[in-house]
């Protein structure tokens, strides 16, 4: 037997045992009970319904999207497969981009028997079945491919117990984890495999997905095109959350007309609850304080202040609603207001009423009369958008620790400029996911305090500029 298991007298020319179907021992061998159900049927064979997500899983690792820096001419796992020597490895990517269906058809191509396994319902009495089920196919001449999906929540002690067969050539493991491998994983079991990151999904893969959902369904979606591209937004990266809401859209009547972005959004999304109508009075009045505050009339605002007290409002409630005014509608324009809104909170649940009450009335009367910007509110709810539009890119690779080997070696905190080596504290680097434009969210007034903020802010804008333009 070579290495792996494998029989010493298969042709050379064959970079893998050739797949033979399982032996099924004697009834007096039988250790395992019944053997091993065949091999799932082509998609087009099997009966009953499936998912749109299931039909159209690929059927080799050409219809694979998203992955051609792995599966590509040039890709890691073409030049294993291609040389006949498939590592064992650790598939690290987020959820719904084909690390279950890369595993079953790495196995298929390479002429070994897929087994899967999930940690999430597998015990050690599962991976000792496993292991001895290998064991015998290897006897037999087959190979395994055991694939192990969440791998990360195997304990240490369990990841342990893959060591022996990974390291004899008995199973070809190949685990799935969204998690960090370098803190997920067990060091002796991470020495054995290779990493593989599995990029999410980007724009054009998933229009591809789309198209292919189309072409099974026999019709387009019914969506237009800015409604299309908030459906791929919507998926943020996820091929399998993205053909699961095109389903949804396939199940509408024919002859639906396309939907826009607003439509798309409440067959999709469930919309937020209302507040409760039976206390209408309670927010008129909160609405009428805080418009009043922000427009900067000290005596409306104690006014309303007064109604909501009399009226029997919490002040706590009320405190709380002058601290988010603090940042909302002042910001940076007076930084001191929202020092000062804590304070006056903090001196009504140390004195209670009525006597605290004083001290929000203060708070009051400062808040209005302070100057107004809502540069930062303005600049936080642009940022909410943007982090919504861009999903989950990663933060360019110099800007990320690196505190273990593997993440080094994938270029982690390479490059790094720090700040407060250079001449004028400041490296003017990008600080952005890589690819995406460079986007100003905050811009300063010239109100109050917020006007040095601003020039200050400019100024390094025209640093930033001059440095980029020095980078060959």
């Amino acid at each position: 037997m070579g290495r792996r298991g494998y029989p010493i007298e298969a042709p050379p020319a064959l970079p893998y045992p050739p797949a033979m179907p399982p032996r099924r021992p004697a009834a007096d061998q039988d250790l395992f009970g019944a053997p091993e159900p065949p091999p799932m049927p082509a998609r087009e064979t099997q009966a009953g319904p499936r998912p749109l997500a299931d039909r159209l899983r690929p059927r080799n690792l050409s219809e694979v999207v998203g992955q051609d820096h792995l599966l590509g001419p040039e890709g890691a796992l073409r030049r294993m497969l291609d040389r006949g020597a498939l590592a064992s490895l650790i598939l690290w990517g987020p959820p719904g981009v084909g690390k279950t269906t890369i595993a079953r058809l790495l196995a298929e191509e390479a002429g070994l028997r897929f087994t899967a396994l999930s940690a999430v319902f597998s015990g050690v009495a599962d991976l000792k079945r496993a292991f001895d089920e290998s064991r015998m196919r290897r006897q037999n001449g087959q190979g395994t491919l055991l694939f192990v999906d969440e791998i990360h929540r195997f304990n240490r002690a369990q990841q342990d117990g893959f060591l022996p067969v990974v390291e004899d050539g008995t199973v070809v493991l190949v685990g799935a984890t969204t998690e960090n491998p370098s803190f997920a994983l067990n060091g002796a079991l991470l020495s054995r495999c290779q990493v593989m990151v599995l990029k999410r999904l980007d724009d054009a893969a998933l229009e591809l997905l789309l198209a292919r959902a189309e072409a099974e369904g026999g019709r387009p979606l019914p969506v237009d095109e800015p409604a299309r591209a908030t459906l791929r937004a919507m998926a943020d990266g996820d091929g399998r959350y993205l053909l699961n809401l095109a389903e949804q859209l396939q199940s509408l009547p024919d002859g639906t007309p396309p939907l826009d972005v607003a439509g798309l959004s409440s067959l999709l999304a469930k919309r937020a609850a209302l507040y409760d109508k039976d206390r209408e009075e309670h927010y008129n009045l909160i609405s009428a304080l805080h418009k009043s505050l922000r427009g900067s009339d000290p005596d409306a605002a104690l006014y309303w202040f007064a109604r909501m007290i009399k009226g029997g409002e919490d002040p706590r409630y009320i405190a709380r609603r002058l601290a988010r005014f603090a940042s909302e509608d002042i910001g940076a324009a007076d930084p001191g207001s929202l020092t000062l809104a804590l304070a006056a909170w903090e001196s009504y649940e140390r004195l209670g009423s009525p006597e605290g009450e004083l001290a929000l009335a203060q708070l009051v009367l400062h808040l209005a009369a302070a100057p107004k910007s809502n540069a930062a509110y303005t600049a936080w709810k642009a940022a909410q958008v943007l982090a919504a539009e861009t999903g989950s890119l990663m933060p360019p690779a110099n800007i990320l620790n690196a505190p273990t080997k593997l993440m080094k070696s994938l270029g982690y905190g390479r490059d790094y400029a720090y700040d407060h080596d250079t001449e004028e504290g400041f490296s003017g680097a990008n600080y952005f996911p890589d690819g995406m434009e460079r986007t100003r969210l905050y811009r300063p007034t010239e109100r109050g305090a917020e006007g040095r903020v601003a020039r200050h802010l400019e100024r390094l804008e025209a640093l930033r500029e001059e440095l980029r333009a020095e980078k060959p």
